[in-house]
């Protein structure tokens, strides 16, 4: 069967799109997307999908995944619905299973790839897998034998997984696309360009992955990369206790919900948001949450908001550990168990995976690692330290007299 994308096209597309659309035109199996971010990666690929998939004679089934079903939501489906737009038929989009189903009958899946037999086991045409290193090589192998025509992956180099093994890109059946935001400045925000100026003096391995699209390397992470294997659905039962750190102008206001079971620590992040400053805002998502009982351990360095918190709006505030090496205290702490996050917790996965000790000059080991005094990857902080100020306190009230001290005004 002859599959081909219909002309003229309409609707402005970028250079990555016309790379994918050239690959399959010419009949690649796969095409493989690395870069850095904003460089129109996943939205380039949404865009192909939609056109191939209207415009085919014939029926085509894809399949759209991602390491979880949450990070599908926030980032593949959201950009398949702003891509349709007045196009969207309500009828034809199944939002309890996730398929939009094209008046050529043509049917797009949105299949998370921890989804066992339903990802890899299903036929189809054509496979995207987006941010393939987040995905198992078992899986991706068994989806991609089963993908008839076309398999598509992106992902941001963080640091090298087994593609980069397989050496996938110098395969002559495989397309490889480099990616970069600087072919696409029109459509980057000013603010991610100064970001990424900034990050290139005082962070360079990301600078590296996020602004040039090349490899990095997972040396210095604080706490342990989070695989597959430490993503649950939900907590298990147990006594709840909360974590919270206050956002600012530019830092999103981030709340984790826990739970120790013996030596495991499981997490979930319950809002993470910006915008969310004066104490206001803070009582109106916290109230949301419905945590109105329930002990929340904040930043130590905010007690005026904590003290309105509990003063004023009658939250069950907690006096979290503080004072000199206190951060470094929490971190093994945290260490200390194994770690376990729900797979909606999208923002805090993906900051505990950028996580690091940044090394300035002369500071390494005798093994000549990265020093690890205090983490100073900032961006990346805000869950982890919203998990830290509740998982270290805590457990130092268990190890004391087992009462806690509510934080009220003075």
């Amino acid at each position: 069967m002859t599959v081909a994308l219909e002309e003229p096209i309409t609707i402005k597309y970028k250079a990555v799109f016309g790379k994918i659309a050239r690959a399959f035109r010419n009949k690649q199996r796969r095409c493989f997307l690395e870069g850095s971010s904003w460089a129109s990666k996943t939205f380039s690929v949404m865009q192909f999908l939609k056109e191939v998939l209207s415009h085919s004679p014939e029926p085509l089934i894809t399949t759209v995944s991602s390491e979880s079903l949450p990070h599908l939501k926030r980032g593949c489906i959201r950009d398949f619905i702003n891509i349709m737009g007045n196009e969207l038929r309500e009828n034809s989009w199944n939002k309890t299973d996730f398929i939009y189903t094209f008046p050529n009958n043509s049917v797009l899946e949105f299949v998370s790839a921890d989804s066992g037999a339903k990802f890899t086991g299903g036929r189809r045409d054509i496979l995207f897998c987006n941010e393939l290193n987040h995905i198992s090589q078992n899986a991706y192998r068994q989806a991609d034998m089963r993908t008839r025509l076309f398999t598509i992956a992106d992902w941001n180099p963080e640091s090298e997984f087994w593609f980069h093994d397989e050496h996938l890109a110098d395969l002559p059946e495989n397309e490889y696309v480099h990616a970069v935001f600087a072919d696409v400045l029109d459509v980057v925000p000013e603010t991610f360009i100064r970001d990424m100026e900034v990050y290139k003096e005082t962070d360079p391995n990301y600078y590296r992955v996020y602004a040039l699209g090349l490899t990095g390397e997972l040396t210095g992470l604080v706490h342990p990369y989070v695989t597959e294997e430490m993503m649950v659905d939900e907590l298990p039962d147990g006594d709840y206790f909360y974590g919270l750190d206050y956002g600012s102008l530019v830092d999103p206001c981030v709340l984790v919900k826990n739970v120790i079971i013996v030596d495991r620590l499981y997490s979930q992040e319950m809002f993470y948001e910006y915008g969310v400053e004066d104490v206001g805002a803070i009582n109106q998502a916290l109230s949301l949450a419905n945590v109105k009982f329930c002990p929340i351990y904040p930043d130590p360095d905010e007690p005026l908001v904590s003290n309105e918190l509990a003063s004023k709006y009658h939250f069950n505030i907690q006096e979290t550990v503080k004072g000199p090496g206190s951060v470094s205290f929490g971190i093994k702490k945290v260490n200390s168990y194994f770690q376990y996050w729900t797979k909606d917790s999208t923002n805090c996965i993906k900051e505990q995976r950028n996580y690091r000790y940044l090394e300035t000059q002369g500071e390494r080991d005798e093994k000549k690692r990265p020093s690890k005094s205090i983490p100073t990857s900032h961006k990346w902080s805000h869950g982890m330290d919203a998990r830290r100020y509740a998982a270290a306190t805590r457990r130092v009230s268990a190890m004391s007299s087992g009462r806690q001290t509510i934080f009220v005004s003075g």
